[in-house]
């Protein structure tokens, strides 16, 4: 595959390897856990997991586009955002992605495949009536980066995980109890494998929160680089942060299962507990990023 023109990130490549041989370990500890109670239902395990691991690998673009509204659009139906797609892609040498808009008043942009040639990006109604070509372009690359270092698709693996736990977690339960009855092991069963599983999932969420803010900073980064305009970026960030103040709490709820997906948070978490549990930097932590990249091409 050739190299695209995005900034490298070492530091994202490194996390993504961990992460992933991380989550990867845990679950095999967590099968086997699982075998080792459940003696007899491995093949019921195996198969649904598998099914559910092809379809939201294969699919997660369309699982994503479709759960958050988005239609594809064509060069006539949205000339300007297809504009931006495609300076966007010139600079960076990607292949163009399939576009799409969402009809949301939430100020927002996503993107979801799981390779360069089955990728969407979207923005929603909502942030094109609201930004400028500049940060709009800014709000894209952002976006096309994740695509071009891959982590869109790192990130629909580990969080397919967290969802696999709970999933193989009922159906061992299930059959547990349906060969056990109510004797002494049914009930140890019953306790063990819920207490394997919410460890086994608050490990990869917390794996996959950390991966996920950094990697936005990295989007950030590589799309100050590639448009040579951080502070339209930046301006973009501002701008998407404090409309978000105008919008309806019902709807930005609504939007908050995505938060991994979006440029910025719907909703975040409360202060005490944002560094832990965000999928999201702060917005002080990537302006002040953003403000050292414009100080660096500045000096250059």
């Amino acid at each position: 595959m050739p190299r695209n023109r995005f900034a490298p990130d070492r530091g994202l490549t490194t996390r993504m390897v961990v992460t992933m041989f991380l989550i990867g370990l845990l679950y095999v500890v967590f099968v086997g856990a699982l075998l080792a109670l459940l003696r007899g239902s491995w093949p019921i395990i195996v198969v649904i997991a598998g099914l559910l691991f092809v379809a939201q690998f294969w699919f997660s673009d369309k699982i994503a586009a479709f759960s958050m509204g988005a239609r594809e659009v064509t060069p006539e139906e949205a000339p300007e955002l297809h504009g931006v797609v495609d300076r966007v892609c010139a600079l960076g040498d990607l292949p163009k992605p399939k576009v799409a808009i969402a009809d949301s008043d939430v100020p927002n942009a996503f993107a979801t495949g799981r390779n360069q040639k089955n990728t969407v990006v979207c923005a929603t109604t909502g942030l094109l009536r609201r930004l400028e070509p500049d940060e709009l372009e800014g709000v894209i690359a952002h976006e096309l980066s994740h695509v071009a270092h891959k982590d869109v698709a790192v990130m629909t693996v580990a969080s397919f995980l967290g969802i696999l736990a709970g999933v193989i977690t009922r159906i061992g339960l299930w059959g547990g109890f349906r060969r056990g009855g109510r004797d002494q092991n049914t009930a140890l069963i019953a306790v063990l494998v819920p207490l394997v599983s919410a460890v086994v999932y608050a490990i990869s969420f917390l794996l996959t929160r950390m991966l996920s803010r950094y990697r936005e900073l990295s989007a950030d980064r590589s799309a100050a680089l590639l448009t040579g305009r951080p502070s339209a970026l930046a301006s973009a960030l501002t701008k998407v942060s404090g409309e978000m103040a105008a919008i309806p709490t019902e709807d930005l709820r609504k939007s908050q299962p995505f938060n991994a997906f979006y440029f910025a948070p719907a909703l975040s978490a409360g202060p005490s507990m944002g560094n832990l549990l965000s999928t999201h930097p702060t917005l002080e932590r990537r302006l002040e990023q953003l403000a050292a990249l414009t100080r660096e091409l500045d000096r250059r």
